[in-house]
């Protein structure tokens, strides 16, 4: 029988975990703060950033909220970028992308505080990942990747030895997971496949696991798996749905192979909620290492 991961219980459970440990750092005198910079007022973003507050607030982290008009420029975004790595309140934020054009996002992220980088996305905290292959890690991960691994640990899935796709070189997952993927603690060896690779299909058909992150709505197809692979749905498209009459949220895999697969995680409800756990788990570790000062 397939396997459904379901990211929206195991993000619960998770979450469930993190506030126990918000309740005995509070205890001790630290409040975990998860800090946030909106820019604009992108639909998506918008609902995107309120998530995370409410997620904070189930959890009983404290919520910072910066936002910016839409055509703010590079100085006053770095201004607040700035504010929030100096707010002793701040465990851990985030600058939510994109920013307004003309605003070189890299150089952003260039000046938050790698101690404070809630996405683990700091080229910082991406160097020390590249660094330790064996051993903890004690600086923030990158989420989404992160997300996936302990989606599958939820449900027992050992990658050790495994051969893993993954479609798409975006930075948010496609460009990091490999570097989690291949440490010691996984042992998953990873092709990453992109606009440039010749016959995808014939890379996923070898694959134990894929790890679609195109955001090209139901890309994945029977034929292009092999029976029992593993399907991690990442990447995220609006189609409109002409019997409803509205836009639905489809994922990269074609849910025609949920049927041939061991396991999938579904898209909405898979990798999502696992992200936005992982941000939380980040801040909360980010406090758990204030006591170690």
């Amino acid at each position: 029988m397939t396997i459904r991961l379901d990211g929206k219980q195991t993000a619960a459970n998770i979450k469930a975990n993190l506030a126990e440990r918000v309740t005995r750092l509070k205890a001790r005198g630290i409040e975990p703060g998860l800090g946030t910079l909106l820019v604009g007022q992108d639909a998506g973003s918008v609902k995107y950033v309120a998530g995370k507050h409410a997620d904070c607030a189930e959890i009983g982290v404290h919520s910072i909220r910066h936002e910016l008009p839409a055509d703010a420029g590079f100085d006053d975004i770095a201004a607040v970028v700035r504010e929030m790595n100096e707010d002793p309140a701040c465990t851990g934020y985030i600058v939510q992308l994109p920013l307004p054009k003309g605003v070189d996002e890299n150089a952003i992220i260039d000046l938050i505080d790698p101690a404070k980088d809630a996405d683990g996305m700091h080229p910082y905290n991406l160097g020390e990942l590249v660094l330790h292959v064996r051993g903890d890690i004690t600086t923030p991960l990158p989420c989404t990747p992160r997300g996936v691994i302990e989606l599958l640990g939820a449900y027992d899935i050992d990658l050790n030895g495994k051969d893993v796709c993954v479609l798409g070189r975006g930075i948010t997952i496609g460009r990091t997971i490999g570097l989690m993927l291949t440490r010691r603690a996984v042992n998953a060896t990873v092709t990453l496949c992109h606009t440039g690779t010749r016959d995808v299909a014939d890379h996923m058909r070898r694959a134990d696991v894929i790890v679609a992150a195109m955001g090209s709505a139901g890309f994945v197809k029977p034929d292009m798996i092999k029976d029992g692979a593993i399907l991690l749905d990442v990447g995220v498209s609006r189609v409109f749905d002409e019997e409803a009459g509205r836009w639905r949220v489809r994922g990269d895999v074609d849910k025609a192979c949920y049927d041939k697969a061991y396991a999938y995680s579904p898209n909405p409800g898979g990798v999502g909620p696992m992200t936005r756990a992982m941000l939380l788990a980040n801040v909360v570790e980010m406090a758990e290492r204030q006591l170690g000062r």
